[in-house]
């Protein structure tokens, strides 16, 4: 049995516990704003957001006293409000004191598939719900890196209306593998023909349990997915095995390296290539928080949409038994203290880090478990506005999405208003008060009861 290193699990309950006080405030909504329908906003006018700070999610400093101008879904105009003139028509909403700031993008997650504790639920209807759900917490963007069918991509395909009262969807099709070169080319042509954000491979071998995808197999995926443009994630665990992914044409690294520190060698070929990583924290987390009641069931923020019958069964004694006599849950809460470590170095570095959090699978609570994450990489020791870069303009960049992940002329109106600043500290992003998606606030309750 591997011994467990207890500091990121003391960390994260400590820290938890400190939240859950301070965070009922999180579940205000907004008077007069959020609580009106969205066809309220439906734009024959401008929109002016005035007087509120406003964080763009660029590399730039917040604007102070700024105002955000949108019509039909998309922002026309962000500025310090003495720099902008506003049309006679414009609808004018004074948010003074607020923070505005761009919705969230999940660089890796996943959607449509997971009902409760069970998979084998994808629907669209399914997909739906949970895309509002994650836009009940401010993520607005998602990228899902594997399990979606033809569901995912009909609502990928629909969602460029100002219309739309929930995340925005992108997709990779199956994950995919293969025993040979030939078949991984088959297998790349007819994902492609579904025309796909991503392309999805595994290279792992879940700690020594499976055969791990041969060098030749992967490299096919990658020449394949390149002669059709599209860009290819990979699933790896050891640093070994990044870097060969890496040279052998990667466009994104789904997940942290877990198995031991990384290197400047490392360092220095991902700002070579321009390759992102996403370190997905709380997918560690996942394996093996749940041998105890974890701290956050208590918080409010996320009981406002957790569904009672979940928790009731991640309560259950034997489940707990269970998971505190698994080793792999046991390593991978070690694992979690090197992704913390190889995150700093990283960042420290200059490595480009996308926000992702491969939610969406059992007990990966979808919305909430982004907010962790931001917080563990604050943990971690990066700072709130290079973490508010990663979970916006960054992950966008780094999932190569357009008119998403920042507040600039021509995108999509979607962004948070907080009652803090979160760039004073990344935990204040649970101050979230409204979600606005394309130029309208949503309606952000009611999960936890629905069939």
């Amino acid at each position: 049995m591997l011994t467990a290193t207890p500091s990121c699990l003391t960390r994260l309950t400590t820290a938890l516990r400190a939240l859950i006080r301070n965070t009922s405030r999180a579940l205000i909504i907004s008077a007069g704003v959020a609580s009106l329908p969205a066809d309220s906003f439906a734009q024959t006018s401008p929109t002016a957001i005035t007087g509120a700070r406003i964080i763009t999610g660029l590399n730039q400093p917040a604007i102070e006293d700024g105002t955000l101008v949108f019509e039909q879904g998309r922002i026309t105009a962000v500025g310090e409000s003495a720099s902008i003139t506003l049309p006679g028509n414009t609808h004018i909403i004074n948010l003074n004191g607020k923070t505005l700031m761009p919705g969230l993008v999940n660089a890796h997650g996943h959607a449509g598939n997971v009902r409760g504790l069970e998979n084998g639920h994808y629907s669209r209807e399914n997909l739906i719900r949970q895309l509002r759900l994650y836009a009940a917490y401010g993520v607005t963007t998602v990228v899902s890196l594997g399990d979606d069918q033809a569901e995912g991509f009909t609502l990928r395909d629909e969602q460029a209306t100002p219309a739309l009262d929930r995340a925005r969807l992108f997709v990779a099709g199956p994950v995919l593998s293969a025993s040979s070169p030939e078949q991984a080319i088959e297998r790349v042509d007819a994902t492609a023909a579904m025309d796909p954000n991503f392309i999805k491979v595994r290279v792992d071998d879940n700690l020594g349990r499976t055969p791990k995808m041969p060098a030749d197999v992967y490299r096919a995926f990658s020449q394949r997915a390149s002669h059709h443009n599209i860009p290819l994630a990979v699933h790896a665990y050891y640093l070994e095995d990044s870097k060969a992914v890496v040279e052998a044409g990667a466009d994104l690294l789904a997940h942290s390296v877990r198995d031991t520190s990384v290197d400047q060698a490392f360092i220095d070929l991902l700002n070579e290539t321009g390759v992102c990583y996403v370190p997905t924290l709380t997918r560690e987390v996942s394996t093996f928080v749940y041998e105890n009641e974890p701290a956050f069931f208590t918080d409010p923020f996320f009981l406002a949409n957790a569904e009672p019958d979940t928790l009731t069964a991640l309560r259950d004694e034997d489940r707990q038994q269970a998971i505190r006599n698994s080793q792999s849950a046991q390593h991978y809460k070690t694992a979690l203290n090197t992704a913390m470590e190889n995150l700093k170095r990283l960042n420290e570095g200059g490595v480009t880090i996308a926000m992702g959090t491969d939610s969406g699978p059992p007990a990966r609570f979808q919305g909430y478990f982004e907010h962790m994450e931001m917080w563990m990489m604050q943990d971690a020791g990066l700072s709130p506005a290079d973490i508010i870069r990663s979970a916006t303009s960054q992950a966008a960049n780094c999932t190569f999405l357009e008119g998403v992940g920042s507040l600039q002329a021509g995108y999509w109106a979607d962004f948070l208003v907080l009652s803090e600043n979160p760039l004073q500290d990344i935990n204040l992003t649970r101050s979230l008060e409204q979600v606005w998606i394309a130029g309208k606030p949503i309606e952000r309750t009611g999960f936890a009861t629905q069939p």
